[in-house]
Parts: structure tokens; C-alpha cells; sequence
């Protein structure tokens, strides 16, 4: 598989108090099946759909107390020039990039907003097998309060073409790389919890919203507003029983014109 280019979407990982009750959630909910633990990677477990990668699952760090919650990872072909970028630009480091073993390179930080995400310099681990699939990574969103710092800060870190939508309801940017939508950023309103901390919506792909969050429910799952309609497919947040954030969306149910964009 190529390297994808800088700035896509490439990865998405969580770290979980009870990581063996988040595989039987995920695996029934999206299909998911698990390799081998790496006990020399504090028991990081990928996820397959069909035997291509889709994510990963981990335990927390003992003694962590970072809130449940999915990771996304934006592609660079150089660690070490996007965390300058990022110090650069008013972002924080968690760290120095950290060399994976032979997988490749990693890029923990929060934007000025205070929105976490990673980077990756991809080695022999390139990412995502699949997308836009059922059971895969199909969309994200960069979702926060400060839009201004948000918006100051992204585009410089990675090559985004910014794109605004026109609309008097909602504040969204679609971001894109070499004219191809890669991912969104969106104002936090009202309709977040007034607690909720900035963060990355990852959004999954699946057949059938209605059956697919009835069945998050099922395993104890929480369903956060809808199902609702949109041109881009029908969505639903969840969170599931620990405590992480994501979206699920058909993006073969679609419903009414799609929005213009400046």
C-alpha cells in the first residue's frame, strides 16, 4: 500500500480500562476480528474487517487518568517537521516523536483549542487497510468551541485546502488534501454537553444506522441524538460503555440536496 499523503486520516486507536470488554463490543457492533496482543506494546491489539486493518484497541497506562476516547492519526512523511510545526504554531507536544520499532513514527499532541490528535511517519505499518467500508473508518471531525485557533492551526500544521460551508446553522469547514475531503471541522454548540472536552469524531462506517445503534444499545451502549438524515449519509453518535465518543453513518442513505461550500 502507498504512503498516504500528508495530512490524511491513516489510523485510529482507543485505550480502554477493560480492553477485552471493548473487543466484544466493537467485534459484535462492526464486525470486527483481533490478532495477537503485543505485550511488548502494552498489549496494543489491531482490529481486521476481512483481514485488512481497521483500528486498534489498547489498554490504558497504568495510573492514566486520560478520558476514554478514540485517537485519529494524520498522516506525515516527517515526524519531526510536523511536531516543529506544532510547536510553531501553539500547539503541545505530549512528547518528542517516538519511534515505533519498525512500524514507524509517532506524533502525540493537542492543538491550541484543545483538541488531541496524533501524527504517523509510516514505516512497515501503513494504516488503514480499509475505508469507507462497513465496519471501517469512512470520516472525521476536528469538533471544538475555539474555531478561530482551530482554524489558525491545522491548515499550517498539515497542507489543508479549507473549504467553508454556507450556512447560517452550523459552523463547518470541510478540509481537504490535493482536492480530495479528508475531514471536517466543527463548531461545539449547544447541542454538546456543556463538559464536553474538545475532541476528534471518528466516524465508522455501517449498513443500516437504525439495526446498528439498536444493537449499541443492546451491549450497553449509549445513543447520543438520532439517527438523522443528511446528504452525506444517515448518522449517529454513540458512546459506547466506557466512555468513548465516535459516529456511526451509512453513507449509502442518503437524504436532500448537499450543502454549498466557499
Amino acid at each position: 500500500m502507498a504512503v498516504r499523503p500528508e495530512g490524511t486520516p491513516c489510523w485510529a486507536d482507543a485505550s480502554f480500562d477493560d480492553p477485552p470488554a471493548a473487543q466484544d463490543f466493537y467485534g459484535e457492533l462492526l464486525g470486527w476480528t483481533f490478532g495477537e496482543s503485543a505485550e511488548e506494546y502494552g498489549g496494543y491489539t489491531q482490529a481486521s474487517v476481512d483481514g485488512e486493518l481497521v483500528a486498534a484497541i489498547s489498554p490504558k497506562m497504568p495510573g492514566s487518568d486520560e478520558p476514554t476516547a478514540w485517537n485519529l492519526y494524520f498522516a506525515t512523511p516527517d515526524a519531526a517537521a510536523t511536531a516543529a510545526r506544532i510547536r510553531e504554531n501553539g500547539g503541545t507536544l505530549a512528547e518528542e516523536p517516538v519511534q515505533v520499532g519498525s512500524f514507524g513514527t509517532m506524533v502525540r499532541a493537542t492543538d491550541p483549542s484543545g483538541v488531541p490528535f496524533c501524527a504517523w511517519q509510516a514505516a512497515d505499518h501503513q494504516g488503514f487497510g480499509r475505508t469507507g467500508e462497513p465496519g471501517a473508518f469512512v470520516w472525521a471531525e476536528v469538533c471544538t468551541r475555539d474555531t478561530r485557533k482551530a482554524d489558525a492551526f491545522f491548515p499550517v500544521v498539515f497542507p489543508f485546502e479549507v473549504q467553508r460551508m454556507v450556512s447560517d446553522k452550523v459552523d463547518f469547514n470541510v478540509w481537504k488534501v490535493a482536492g480530495a475531503p479528508v475531514a471536517g471541522r466543527l463548531r461545539m454548540t449547544a447541542n454538546f454537553p456543556e463538559a464536553a472536552d474538545p475532541f476528534i469524531n471518528v466516524y465508522f462506517a455501517v449498513s443500516g444506522v437504525d439495526d446498528t445503534v439498536a444493537t449499541a444499545v443492546r451491549l450497553g451502549g449509549q445513543l447520543l441524538y438520532g439517527p438523522t438524515p443528511s446528504p452525506f449519509g444517515r448518522f449517529a453518535p454513540l458512546m459506547d460503555p466506557q466512555g468513548a465518543v465516535f459516529t456511526v453513518i451509512d453513507t449509502a442513505d442518503t437524504e436532500g440536496p448537499m450543502p454549498s461550500f466557499d
